[in-house]
């Protein structure tokens, strides 16, 4: 189908010629005389023009204002403008609305080709963006945090109103696995930013002095190896979303100049000399205890409340089991249409095994199960043989416990989170459930073991100290 060029021009035989012209190199040409006409155009159910090539006077209107009109209801279309009467104040307007170009009359055909297929070759660009941003927002609305439980229903809640809201940072918590790349890109894609880009980075996968480098930038010779200049991930999500994965484990001196760059909006590459402004909005996640690690030191106080001003805290998928309803079928979808599988039968027997599962790797494990059982599959069934659960291991944990001692096993019959959580169940009943003498029998703050016992859901109702 041929794109469409809306020509909009009150000098009939100036129109007629450049009709005649356009439709000859295989355009799809609309010719308005009037800014009436050029209207209904603009407004027909299903034709969207990909280029408007407009006289700048018109009869009946100016061509700037139908220009304005026509950006503010999310036409995408290309303007260029021919005017017989240029003026500055109309050229410095054309350019601040976004025109491609303004052209004073008489212009010969061969530059106003060249003209009109640079806005044609925009235009499409700009299309395929919106396309891709529309589709994404499609694929990460708040409901793609799947669950039927009150846990997961409160996420969508969460995102649905955050989604409305322009937050400047915000910080998402939950075990490893539970989702919070999903929220992170559901929050960008369904907020006001989705059109600009998101861009992530693992604070835990690059040493601080790269990743300072990698979020601010550098000038060349800033450091050795440093040959070019380099826009940093700021500058590279500005107008987005700047996404920090794993924020627990950046470098405390790192954390402050992070601060300053929320604070100040506004960046300075290493080696740099000048501030450089940046509309951002964060985005951290972390699988810590972050008031636990601020206790320690390990974090710094102000920047924790400047990310924890919204939060969005993720439950564990053995807290939530009744979500495997849904979170099955979808992961047994996903791998029938990527590899070309008919698996559509899930016994009782995996669905009793599924739910047995504690499932220490969250929705991520989950994910890699479901995938492997679906790709070995050699009919519509799921096959249990594939599920490779491993059994529950707490059911005799209790022989572990000798007095005062904890025997721990190092065959691999016991895993670490067991162990863990059964020496804290050991010392919480040693010091009569009193958090701050376990703690100091354990040799570490009330805030980590707070979040330890929160997390295994241990102690009474009415802790101690």
């Amino acid at each position: 189908m041929a794109d469409t060029l809306l020509i909009i021009e009150d000098e009939r035989l100036l129109g007629a010629e450049l009709e005649r012209h356009y439709a000859g190199q295989g355009w799809d040409v609309v010719l308005a005389a009037s800014a009436a006409e050029a209207r209904e155009a603009l407004e027909e159910e299903g034709r969207s023009p990909l280029v408007v090539l407009s006289d700048m006077n018109l009869p009946d209107g100016n061509g700037l204002d139908l220009m304005e009109a026509s950006r503010r209801a999310g036409a995408s279309s290309e303007w260029v403008f021919l005017t017989g009467y240029g003026s500055v104040p109309d050229s410095v307007r054309a350019l601040r609305l976004g025109a491609c170009d303004y052209l004073e009359k008489p212009c010969d055909h061969d530059r106003l080709d060249v003209v009109i297929s640079s806005a044609a070759r925009s235009a499409r660009a700009h299309r395929r963006l919106s396309e891709q941003a529309d589709a994404r927002r499609r694929r990460f609305p708040p409901d793609a945090f799947l669950g039927r439980s009150d846990a997961a229903a409160q996420v969508r809640r969460l995102l649905s109103k955050l989604a409305t809201v322009p937050f400047s940072s915000l910080i998402i918590t939950g075990e490893t696995g539970t989702g919070k790349g999903l929220v992170a890109r559901i929050l960008h894609h369904s907020g006001e930013r989705a059109a600009e880009p998101l861009v992530e980075v693992n604070c835990a996968a690059l040493p601080a002095s790269l990743l300072e480098s990698e979020l601010f930038g550098h000038e060349a010779g800033a450091f050795t190896g440093a040959k070019g200049r380099r826009r940093g991930l700021f500058e590279q999500a500005s107008g987005g979303t700047l996404f920090l994965d794993e924020i627990g484990e950046m470098d405390i001196e790192l954390q402050a100049k992070l601060l300053s760059a929320i604070e100040d909006r506004q960046v300075r590459r290493l080696g740099g000399e000048k501030a450089i402004p940046v509309d951002v909005q964060i985005v951290a996640a972390t699988n810590q205890d972050l008031s636990a690690r601020v206790a320690e030191g390990a974090f710094r106080d102000d920047l924790f409340h400047r990310l924890s001003a919204f939060r969005v805290a993720l439950p564990a998928l053995r807290e939530r089991k009744e979500d495997l309803e849904d979170l099955v079928p979808a992961f047994v979808a996903e791998f029938n249409a990527t590899a070309g599988r008919r698996v559509s039968e899930v016994s009782e027997d995996v669905w009793k095994a599924l739910r047995a599962h504690a499932w220490p790797g969250n929705i991520r494990e989950l994910r890699n199960v479901v995938e492997r059982c679906v790709l070995f599959a050699d009919d519509e069934h799921f096959p249990a043989e594939w599920l490779q659960l491993e059994p529950p291991r707490s059911a005799d944990l209790e022989s572990l416990v000798d007095g005062d001692r904890v025997i721990i096993p190092l065959d691999g019959s016991v895993a670490l989170a067991d162990m863990d959580r059964l020496v804290i169940q050991t010392a919480l009943a040693r010091n009569d459930d009193n958090v701050t003498a376990t703690a100091r029998v354990l040799g570490t703050t009330r805030e980590t073991l707070r979040y330890r016992i929160q997390k295994y859901g241990l102690g009474k109702d009415g802790e101690s100290g």
